[in-house]
């Protein structure tokens, strides 16, 4: 006997959807429990593989042509669009621009409006739904993550404006995620710089399941973190942007001091800012 589906779910079983990055932790996740409750679902990411359409998102013709097969592959209808392809690399915000700020921008805020471009005709058309994926670092401003906060912000924004312009058509929800232990991080952890610790912790499931009830609802919100934490802290980081930063500042004093990042080359100037010892400096 088939249990029935949650209320918040039924609306789901025989739509249609994209999700970007669907190769990834998050995008997999979500795609498998999307197909479980009947949802026609065909990913988009750089790492092909069945049911997933090998596709650049910083590339604007393998984007025009992965949505357009991706579509055609949903017998011409699509309803649901999730976004979560992104990078997450380390950068001192101070220095000039550099190639993995560049990618950032292009995968992270580029990426998500090419996709929900070439997709929009169809979204329309169907008055369906855009789930994007920015992170509670868009308002937390966290010690070498510039590139990837600056990027998420300038996502929630986009989201924001495509709201405003389409938002009769297509409703629009924003996702808050906190700090998942993925893939993602791996850049950050090659550098010495990673980011375990200084931002509320979650789990997977708390950010697949999020986007699956936004998708669900009947009416769709416009910004959810994925946990209560979350929650708490993107209230935090709206409303009280200057408390936030004096958080941050003395949780990253104690940490430094405690020798956090005290192998990362890209950490010695926050070293000397802040008069704490630095590995590679005391090495010299």
């Amino acid at each position: 006997m088939t249990t029935p589906l949650p209320r918040h779910l039924r609306r789901l079983p025989g739509q249609n959807a994209i999700v970007t990055g669907a190769s990834g932790a998050f995008g997999s996740a979500t795609v498998a429990v999307l197909r479980h409750i009947g949802v026609n679902v065909v990913g988009l990411d750089r790492k092909p593989s069945p049911g997933v359409i090998a596709c650049d998102i910083t590339d604007d013709r393998q984007v025009e042509e992965g949505v357009a097969e991706a579509v055609d592959r949903l017998d011409g209808d699509l309803d649901l669009l999730v976004h979560y392809a992104g990078i997450g690399p380390s950068v001192d915000i101070g220095h000039m621009p550099d190639s993995h700020a560049h990618q950032a921008l292009e995968v992270n805020l580029l990426g998500t409006w090419r996709v929900t471009a070439a997709a929009m005709p169809h979204l329309v058309r169907s008055r369906g739904r855009v789930i994007v994926t920015a992170s509670l670092l868009a308002g937390l401003q966290l010690p070498l993550a510039g590139a990837y906060t600056v990027s998420k912000r300038a996502v929630s924004a986009y989201a924001d404006c495509l709201r405003a312009e389409y938002g009769t058509h297509v409703g629009v929800t924003t996702i808050y995620p906190g700090f998942v232990d993925t893939p993602i991080h791996e850049s950050s952890r090659a550098t010495g710089a990673s980011l375990d610790g200084l931002a509320p912790a979650e789990t997977e499931r708390d950010t697949v399941m999020a986007v699956v009830r936004a998708a669900g609802a009947k009416h769709p919100p416009r910004d959810i973190a994925s946990t209560a934490l979350g929650t708490a802290a993107l209230h935090l980081t709206r409303h009280f942007p200057g408390t936030t930063e004096q958080i941050v500042a003395l949780q990253l004093g104690l940490l430094l001091t405690d020798g956090a990042f005290a192998d990362a080359e890209i950490a010695r100037g926050l070293h000397a800012r802040y008069g704490t010892p630095h590995a590679q400096t005391t090495r010299s």
